[in-house]
């Protein structure tokens, strides 16, 4: 069972009596904390002028610089670099079992089937989540991929670009959220706004909410700002 805790800086000194509570309600449940397979990863803004001083390590627990959780790896300055250097390099192995597939016979139309359900998938998993957070470098990283596969014929070169692509997953997700109120992150979704006018058509009645430059990165607010201006 995989238990994820998120603190903010001013609740930092709760995480042993968290962890406490956890630990008894394993035992209650039958399950078994185990330490040794725990890890605890602090967050920092690499943008921020000063540093907060880390906090004292968790008793048992190892500190890490990334986690990967739910297949998606971040880093503790909120960098996605190491999630994009991964999907690239299983990508680059996928390449090579096309070329095996093109070698026995597999037509170019099969080849782009396979480089679209397989490749581009990979790709796009989870981007909603991590998008935000890729550097220019990161997403170039990524559509230099792609191309390369159009050049070796594995990807039809009418493919949209990586950036259409993860729009169109946004829009997806976004609209499911808006058509399911019991969506576990519709309790995300600010109230909707009341008003006799409008000046610009919008994709949702939602109040537009304050945001910081963290928020900017974080898919509900992204949405929900997406093509206002």
């Amino acid at each position: 069972m995989l238990t994820t805790i998120l603190y903010y800086c001013f609740h930092i000194d709760s995480r042993t009596l968290e962890l406490d509570k956890i630990e008894e309600w394993a035992k209650i449940n039958n399950l078994t904390l185990n330490r040794g397979k725990s890890t605890e990863i602090v967050i920092i803004d690499r943008k921020r002028k000063c540093h907060d001083i880390q906090p004292s390590s968790l008793p048992d627990i190892r500190r890490v610089s990334t986690i990967k959780i739910l297949g998606v790896t971040i880093s503790n300055k909120l960098s996605v670099n190491d999630h994009v250097s991964n999907i690239v390099s299983k990508c680059s192995q996928t390449l090579y079992a096309l070329t095996i597939l093109r070698a026995h016979g597999l037509c170019d139309t099969a080849l782009q089937a396979v480089f679209r359900s397989v490749v581009i998938t990979r790709l796009l998993y989870a981007c909603s989540a991590w998008w935000g957070f890729a550097s220019s470098s990161d997403r170039q990283r990524i559509a230099a991929f792609i191309r390369r596969g159009v050049r070796r014929g594995f990807c039809s070169p009418d493919l949209p670009s990586i950036e259409e692509l993860v729009s169109d997953m946004d829009d997806k997700l976004f609209n499911c959220i808006l058509s399911d109120k019991h969506h576990v992150l519709s309790q995300l979704l600010p109230p909707e706004r009341h008003c006799g006018y409008t000046l610009r058509p919008r994709k949702h009645e939602l109040c537009l909410i304050d945001k910081s430059r963290l928020d900017e990165q974080n898919f509900m607010f992204r949405i929900l700002f997406k093509d206002m201006y």
